[in-house]
């Protein structure tokens, strides 16, 4: 019974990582996208600024194409998270699910576990079905 609530201890803390991880993972994303749309901005001030907006013009801003690179950089770094996004969904539902088939075969063992009487205990309830 022990080596089972130290399982399901376990099991609680992997799937509160993967949770955690998971959640780390969609921060990541959302950062990644906003500063994305950050650099947009700027791309698009720089270009009005600038009057150019042809990005082989021979004078077009060099502080706006490598904002374009940085923020080409993050959306394929946001389109790669994306990705193990679905591997952490994927991963916290393994996780949620045999921390389910843990507790509940926890929950059947102590059903099933016959209760431990002391001596003591078993003497009272003598007494007490004997009417001492």
């Amino acid at each position: 019974m022990k080596s089972l609530d130290t399982l399901i201890r376990l099991k609680r803390f992997q799937a509160e990582e993967k949770r955690r991880h998971l959640a780390q993972i969609e921060t990541m994303i959302a950062d990644f996208d906003r500063m994305a749309r950050d650099l947009e901005r700027e791309i698009d001030a720089e270009e009005q600024r600038s009057g150019i907006t042809d990005t082989q013009h021979f004078a077009y801003s060099t502080y706006a194409r490598a904002a374009a690179t940085r923020r080409d950089n993050m959306r394929r770094s946001a389109d790669e998270l994306k990705g193990q996004l679905s591997e952490a969904r994927l991963a916290l539902e393994d996780a949620l699910d045999e921390l389910k088939k843990i507790e509940a075969l926890g929950e059947r063992e102590r059903i099933e576990a016959p209760v431990e009487m002391t001596p003591r205990n078993i003497a009272g309830r003598a007494r007490a079905v004997l009417g001492a």
